[in-house]
């Protein structure tokens, strides 16, 4: 067994990362837990909290072999080493991919403020403020979609961002529009695919990284290759279902959908976010995608429970557009009941991994309008 050490997040979470990596204790970035054990499996170098925006969250347990290997494909996939600017909070993967690929590349990343603190808002003035601290050439950042909409709204930092080698988005479907705007100001975006339980994003725009493999199940995505978690801590039933060993390898079943044609791979949505409404069957993705494609960049579909149809969608926005186009156009493709409920507000919750806080959402769906 081996130690694990609980570290807030910080400054501090480098040097502790290093160790961690090196055969030191086991590390969990987060607040100190009653249900977190004083030991792990002599195997598990970290403990990754996933970020709970479709379900409870869970502790992924990952060797120091899948993190590294992760950062190695992450560097041949980005063309070399570089500096990096943290600007993702490092109690998540995202952020902890950041500090890992700098360990890495051996070169100390530079942190916006916000990535770490929760009282601090992500601005274009703070990134530039960590642009001016780089001290290489050869720079890269990992952003959440309304991070890289902040600086694409600032001329300087846009014009600063166009400046590296490459800016990994994921954590959340990425706005068409929002690609179009930062691809003519010149800036270098890769959409980044993957999760914690498979040591972060190993899909860079659709094609697999390093030694990452990609099938398709019963129109399920599975990702299999080194970087593949251990398990969940203290979940052996859910361990058993989502991990899976086939022919020596490793393998993560995702409860994406997609398609797999010619070496690329396209999300589809997810296998769990298909509804029954009066009897037909609803993808809420599906939906979710019509509307950002309509005008809506920033909706968000959940499920309501509905005493006549079982459940019914439901579109959050905070914009004020006329919905009508966009619901017609949700109907024309994937027949009435697929048309969502419009609910408006003044802001989407977020959760700190910058996805969409569908839990909180789904609870609002289930009041009354106010």
């Amino acid at each position: 067994m081996r130690p694990l050490r609980i570290v807030a997040p910080g400054a501090g979470v480098l040097a502790e990362l290093r160790a961690a990596l090196a055969g030191g204790d086991a590390l969990f970035v987060g607040a100190p837990a009653s249900d977190l054990p004083g030991e792990v499996e002599h195997r598990v170098a970290l403990v990754v909290q996933t970020s709970g925006s479709t379900g409870r969250p869970k502790r992924v347990a990952l060797s120091a072999d899948a993190v590294l290997a992760n950062a190695a494909a992450s560097e041949s996939a980005l063309g070399g080493p570089g500096q990096w600017i943290l600007a993702l909070p490092t109690h998540y993967i995202a952020g902890l991919n950041v500090l890992t690929r700098s360990l890495a590349a051996g070169i100390d990343p530079v942190t916006v403020p916000s990535a770490d603190d929760p009282t601090a808002h992500f601005t274009a003035q703070a990134f530039l403020d960590a642009v001016a601290q780089l001290t290489v050439p050869e720079r890269f950042t990992s952003l959440v979609p309304a991070q890289l909409a902040t600086l694409l709204d600032d001329r300087a930092a846009a014009e600063a961002l166009a400046r590296f080698g490459r800016v990994l988005v994921g954590g959340q479907t990425t706005p068409a529009a929002l690609l179009e705007r930062a691809t003519a100001a010149g800036v270098h975006v890769t959409r980044s695919y993957g999760s914690s339980e498979t040591s972060g994003g190993v899909v860079y725009d659709g094609y697999p990284i390093g030694q990452t493999s990609v099938r398709i199940v019963d129109g399920e995505v599975q990702l299999g290759g080194p970087t593949i978690a251990e398990g969940y801590l203290h979940d052996p039933a859910l361990t058993a279902e989502r991990f899976i060993t086939d022919d020596g390898m490793p393998w993560f079943r995702t409860a994406d959908t997609g398609t797999y044609q010619d070496g690329r791979l396209a999300i589809a949505g997810r296998l769990d976010d298909v509804i029954i409404s009066g009897g037909i069957k609803v993808s809420l993705s599906a939906i979710e995608q019509l509307m950002h494609q309509n005008g809506f960049e920033d909706a968000v579909v959940v499920a309501k429970d509905d005493e006549k149809w079982g459940q019914v969608p439901v579109a959050f926005t905070i914009s004020k557009a006329d919905p009508a186009p966009a619901v017609a156009a949700i109907e024309a493709a994937l027949g009435p009941a697929a048309r969502p409920q419009m609910r408006r507000g003044s802001a989407i919750p977020i959760l700190p991994s910058g996805k969409p806080d569908r839990l909180s959402l789904r609870v609002k769906a289930g009041l009354p309008e106010q």
